[in-house]
């Protein structure tokens, strides 16, 4: 009996989600932009007075990025860091019917040429990015800017939502590759770099069976190691990138690429390296890193 019930209410939430994303696609692209960030702002305050797990974990994974800031300013670092993310909704919402060109002018770049020179002389680039402010926004302006990219992304339930994210995705000029349930994604990823395609995947959080653990932060983390299998297989050069929120903008910074290294060590080096650039954007940024999942290896938090 509990068990139907709580079936049953598990259907419900699900449900929920779903109308309430498919709501927001069609609703909050209507609304003035001030108006729809204000609401989202007000949301992502009310979010961090209730809290929850994922508040908790979020709070948690800063404190691993800042141990210096004593508790109430790890407070405030925590609400910003959920005003961020319900900003990233808030302009994922709305990107489908966001004006290119307004989207390409309020897009900064820091580094640009790692990427945009191997581009033009049609090598493909891997670029492996953490969970920092809109990476969508990122991938929209790199569609519009003459960079089409292909990226793997997590299937969601129910289907109904993640065909939702996937149609969203592709109108912005993606091509997403599902992480299961379907054909392998990384010998369909290696054809396209070698067709000098750019790929972009979020590196922050490990989704697989196939990770390595990294310092990130000073702490031990596992990171996907598919970035760096993928370029070495590829011969393609891998180029972390990271981003952050300034004002009504967006800056997008592109490192140096990382070298390759041979063997089982070298995808460590490598992924090393990638976290070693995440590290110091987030120690800049932090208050734009949305992770509300596990990433550090467990153990006493710093205080």
């Amino acid at each position: 009996m509990r068990a139907s019930l709580r079936s049953a209410r598990d259907r419900l939430v699900l449900r929920a989600v779903t109308l309430g994303f498919l709501a927001g696609w069609r609703v909050v692209g209507l609304l003035p932009e001030p108006v729809a960030h204000r609401a989202f702002r007000v949301a992502a305050d009310g979010l961090h007075r209730r809290g929850g797990t994922g508040v908790d974990r979020l709070r948690a994974n800063l404190r691993r990025v800042r141990p210096d800031v004593p508790p109430a300013e790890l407070e405030v670092l925590t609400r910003d860091a959920l005003r961020s993310y319900l900003r990233y909704w808030c302009e994922s919402f709305r990107l489908p019917t966001w004006p290119v060109d307004d989207l390409v002018r309020r897009t900064r770049t820091v580094g640009e040429h790692h990427v945009r020179d191997a581009h033009r002389a049609g090598q493909g680039v891997v670029v492996p990015l953490p969970h920092m402010a809109n990476w969508d926004w990122a991938g929209a302006w790199a569609c519009a800017t003459g960079m089409p990219l292909w990226t793997v992304a997590e299937r969601l339930r129910p289907e109904r939502l993640y065909d939702e994210v996937l149609a969203y995705r592709q109108t912005l000029g993606m091509e997403i590759l599902p992480l299961t349930g379907a054909d392998a994604a990384l010998p369909r990823l290696e054809a396209w770099v070698r067709r000098g395609g750019l790929v972009c995947l979020l590196a922050d959080r490990d989704l697989s069976r196939t990770s390595v653990e990294v310092q990130l932060c000073g702490t031990p983390a596992r990171m996907p190691c598919g970035p760096a299998v993928l370029a070495r297989r590829t011969g393609a050069p891998m180029v972390p990138v990271t981003l952050h929120y300034v004002d009504a903008d967006l800056v997008v910074t592109f490192h140096p690429p990382v070298p390759h290294a041979e063997g089982a060590d070298g995808l460590v080096t490598m992924m090393q390296a990638v976290a070693d650039a995440f590290t110091s954007a987030l120690r800049e940024h932090p208050q734009d890193w949305h992770m509300m999942q596990q990433v550090f290896a467990e153990g006493p938090a710093p205080r």
